[in-house]
Formats: structure tokens, sequence, C-alpha cells
């Protein structure tokens, strides 16, 4: 009997949505008349929109933000939030089906309710719009514009029937999900990163077509919660970025939650027969056929450069990379500058705002911020998490920068026995011959938070042997960095050392 899952269907109209809208997009919004003139214009009220924006505004200067859709950008409203919240749902199941292994007996009974779990999503999204609602930003002193925006010049903005004239401009459009072509995907309308989060109701059997970041926290999301999740990836490995020894760890993790993992895999054609979703696969030349009821499929981002008159204010761009910037981020055409995921390599909320505190300083204030300067650190928040930031061994091979590598696995942690979470390891990387950090890899279940002290450290100029100093709370996960740096500490005492002080001791 064919599954009547609907994969279009949108999230139910509750008052935790009601709430939402009415702080991202309220109904009956009336945009308010244009300034003559504007010290800056914003187009997009994503993290890079919003930074910016109040930035400037909490400095004096008179700013106007336009957005198209909904405040908060994907982070707040497809993307980050409602993505963690379920994540953290997710592993509660899987700890409650775990409960052996921390001595605790598994509750009689454990019903999945996604309804809920979604509920919560709901909830916790609708709460934190609160934050960034279209009312306090004009009551921080902003100019609000819904609508669609277009360049009419080098110095104006159409929006609707309005005219926005500025001094400096930033684009902040963000970028949109790819899909994969593959014949029959787009018949069987599949869900992306940004629309997965507005289904009501559970799918029994659940696809996901790539193994990046995403794809890997979506598809043990799924199956912790019931779904019965087959990833593909066309790789060796997970998270083709990432160490190699992390990326194994990961598709360990996977497995062990009954996530079907198929690498060297291609998906070359869906079909619906039936009602259900008919996947061919093939790997190695060897074909077969699943049948799923939902597939999830994102693979890459397109910018949104789109329709923004770029043409017309002398703004270069590619369609694929998107706006041209500049170290300090500043487009081809002075005034105008760019922020977040429609000019950047890296597409982390944090990055975009970081982007645009650079574009802040140097539009508004003639700084000389740089982009190359910033040190940035990511986290796939899959279970264990896999964080790093800074240089990769093969980066640095590339490089040709000899570097030494100080690993400590969670099993040495005592923390992390304790916890019963000793897969996983922190490595830090160091200047052959010093101890100058150049990168870190992080593998635990709190590795997002735990790689923020190596991004301090690198940050600060900061020497591995002044992290061996620095006294870590005992017992915690991140004591591994603290024994990382005492591994370093002790390449120090050299035979030559050893024997002064063994010399000094008989005197």
């Amino acid at each position: 009997m064919a599954n009547s899952w609907d994969a279009s269907a949108a999230p139910p109209e509750d008052i935790y949505e009601r709430d939402r809208t009415a702080n991202v997009h309220p109904p009956s919004w009336i945009n308010p008349q244009p300034a003559a003139r504007y010290q800056l214009a914003v187009i997009g009220g994503g993290p890079a929109g919003l930074v910016a924006a109040k930035t400037a505004a909490t400095l004096g200067a008179r700013v106007a933000l336009i957005e198209r859709d909904r405040i908060g950008g994907a982070c707040l409203n497809t993307g980050s939030v409602p993505s963690k919240a379920m994540i953290r749902t997710a592993q509660i199941y899987a700890d409650m089906r775990d409960a052996r292994r921390f001595g605790a007996q598994v509750p009689t009974g454990i019903e999945f309710d996604f309804a809920a779990v979604m509920d919560r999503v709901r909830r916790i999204r609708s709460h934190m719009s609160g934050n960034e609602s279209a009312q306090q930003l004009v009551d921080q002193g902003i100019d609000v514009f819904f609508g669609e925006a277009s360049f009419i010049a080098a110095d104006a903005i159409k929006v609707d029937d309005q005219i926005i004239r500025f001094g400096k401009a930033m684009i902040a459009t963000g970028a949109r999900v790819g899909i994969p072509d593959i014949p029959g995907l787009a018949e069987a309308k599949p869900l992306n990163s940004r629309t997965v989060f507005d289904v009501t109701e559970l799918p029994r059997r659940l696809l996901i077509i790539g193994g990046g970041p995403v794809g890997c926290e979506i598809a043990q999301a799924f199956c912790r919660l019931g779904s019965k999740t087959t990833i593909v990836q066309d790789m060796p490995l997970f998270l083709g970025n990432e160490e190699r020894d992390a990326a194994q760890i990961l598709s360990d993790a996977l497995a062990r939650d009954g996530v079907e993992v198929r690498l060297n895999t291609n998906v070359t054609a869906v079909r619906i027969e039936g009602g259900e979703k008919l996947v061919d696969l093939v790997s190695d030349d060897y074909l077969n056929t699943i049948t799923v009821d939902v597939i999830g499929a994102g693979v890459g981002y397109a910018p949104n450069v789109q329709g923004l008159g770029l043409e017309a204010a002398g703004v270069e761009y590619d369609t694929k990379s998107g706006i041209r910037v500049d170290d300090f981020m500043c487009t081809s055409q002075p005034n105008i500058y760019a922020a977040g995921d429609v000019c950047l390599e890296h597409r982390f909320t944090h990055t975009a705002e970081a982007s645009a505190r650079i574009v802040v300083q140097n539009a508004l204030f003639r700084g000389h911020e740089r982009l190359s300067a910033l040190v940035l650190p990511w986290c796939t928040f899959t279970d264990p998490e896999i964080a790093h930031v800074g240089l990769y061994v093969r980066e640095a091979n590339r490089l040709g920068i000899p570097i030494k590598t100080f690993t400590i696995p969670m099993h040495e942690v005592d923390r992390g026995v304790t916890d019963s979470e000793q897969r996983g390891f922190v490595k830090i990387h160091v200047l052959e011959g010093t101890d100058k950090i150049l990168g870190a890899t992080i593998v635990a279940r709190h590795a997002g938070d735990m790689i923020n002290e190596i991004t301090l450290a690198i940050m600060a100029g900061i020497r591995l042997r002044m992290l061996a100093k620095v006294i870590h709370a005992y017992p915690t996960q991140a004591e591994a960095i603290q024994k990382a740096a005492e591994a370093y500490y002790r390449t120090r005492f050299t035979p030559r050392i050893q024997a002064r002080f063994r010399g000094s001791l008989t005197r």
C-alpha cells in the first residue's frame, strides 16, 4: 500500500507560526516614508544584514534595512535554529535507547512523538524570532522595508514604488540550496535543508542524498526519531573536507544509530510508481533500487544575485560564486559592499556576522579590516560533533609548511570515560620546531564548544605551551586540550636537558 506522506505539506498555522510571522514579516506592515538619504542601506535581513544594520544604528548612522521575505534569514527560519532544536530532541531519544551503556534501564515502550518534536521546534523558533522582530529594529532607529530590492543606480535602490538613496550600501541576500541534476528528482518533490523543518509527519523511509555536514546532521536526527534512513554519498567517506579519521568516526556513528550508509554510491534516477518513490543507485557498476517515501536532497548553494539590478549599480558578480568582493568586503563599486553567503566561500552564520562587522568598520569609518585576518572555526553538529579551525594537514603539505601534530584520544580523558563518550579526539597542529598553533580538529560530543579555546589561542597568538599552563576545571572533556599542550611541553625535555636536570639533583 502506498504511503500518503506529503513532502509539500506546510507547517500548521498554530500560535507559534502566527507569532513568528508577526515578528519577522508582519502581515499589516506598511513601509515607512524613506529618508532623503541613508548613510547605510542594507539589502537582506539575515544574520549579516541584521548585524550590520544594528551595529551601524547603534553607532548613530541612519540605516535602511530591506528584506523581501522574513527577517532572520535562513539561520532563524529554516536553518541553524530549527535544526539544532530537532537534533537535541533526537539526542534524547538516542540516549534513552542507549541507557544500558550508562548503567540505566532502557525505558519500556519508548514511543516517537514527531508532532511533539516539531511543536517544540516551532515554539523555539517563534520565541527566538522575538529577538529579531521588525518592531524591535524600528525601536533601534532602523527603517525597515519589506519588498523586492533592485539597484537603479550606484547610489539608489528601488523597493516596490519607493526610492532609497544611500551613501553606502551592503548586499546580504544570502544563498539558496541547489538541487542535484538527477532525472526524475524534481518530480519527486525532494526536501532540502530549508524545507525539511516544515514537515509535520515523520517519513517512514527517508533517503538523504549527499554526505556533507547538513546531510549527515539530518540523516542522524531523523533516524534517531524513528525514520528508516539511508544516506548516499558519492565519495569513500562523508565530509570530504574534514580529517579522514574524523569522517570515519562519524561514518561508524551513523551506522551504529541505524542509518544505512551507502558510500561510493551515486543516484542515477528517481521515478514514482504507485505513489512510492523508487531510487536507482549505482556503486562499483552494481545497480540496485530502493523504495522510499521521502527524499532529502540539497547539494551546494547558489548565491542570490538575480533581480538585484547589480548591472545598474556597476557591481560585478558571478551566478555561481556570487558577488565579487576584495579583502575589505568591497565590491567593484567603491560605495557598495557585500557580506555573508552571497559572496563568501564559508557559508556559516558566524562568518556572515563577522564579515558584516568588517563592512560597518570599513564603509562607515574608513577602516581597513580584512576578511583574511579572521580566524574561522566551524562545526558539524552530529553526535559526535566534528569541529575545526585553522589549517588541515593536507593544506599545510600543499603549502610546504612543516607541521607537527599532537593528538589526545577521548578515551584518555577522564570525563570522556565517565560520560561513556570515548569516541573521538583532540588534534592540534603546530609549526614544526615551534609551539605556534596552526590548526585543530576536535571530535567529541561538545566539540563545537571546545574549539573556541583553540580559536581564541590562534587569534590572540597564544602558543601551545601557554595552554599547558591554563588550569582546566576537572573533570571536563576540554581537559583534552590541556593534555595535548602538555604533550608538546614534554617534547622540550630533550635527553640533554634531562641529563642536566639529573646532574642538578646529585649536587
